[in-house]
């Protein structure tokens, strides 16, 4: 399994970014995805989950209705757009398969004025 984050940058509080991940080594196209973050000296925090077809999404109440996660199972990616970001957005942000603990390489988001 490889999962390898992007898009990440340093942004003032407002700005967007939009996060994806392209993953290989397993059948994407059946299988739930999660954007989890870790900020430093805190632990990992679930931010978004969405079912293998799309049809269900989920967010932690602090990115709930600035942040949409998507995928494209045709290109094996998903994707986190993140508007009116705030400092308390500052993290590394991974993604991984839903029901498994292991995640790829992360893409830091610094949010500052």
């Amino acid at each position: 399994v490889q999962l390898q984050a992007s898009g990440g940058g340093s942004v003032q509080p407002g700005g967007s970014l939009r996060l994806s991940c392209a993953a290989s080594g397993f059948i994407f196209g059946v299988t739930a995805m999660s954007w989890v973050r870790q900020a430093p000296g805190k632990g990992p925090e679930s931010v978004s989950t969405i079912s293998y077809d799309s049809r269900t999404t989920e967010y932690a109440s602090s990115v709930r209705g600035r942040f949409t996660i998507s995928r494209d199972n045709a290109k094996n990616t998903l994707y986190l757009q993140m508007n009116n970001l705030l400092p308390e957005d500052t993290a590394t942000y991974y993604c991984k398969q839903t029901d498994f603990d292991s995640r790829g390489q992360g893409t830091q988001v610094t949010v500052s004025s």
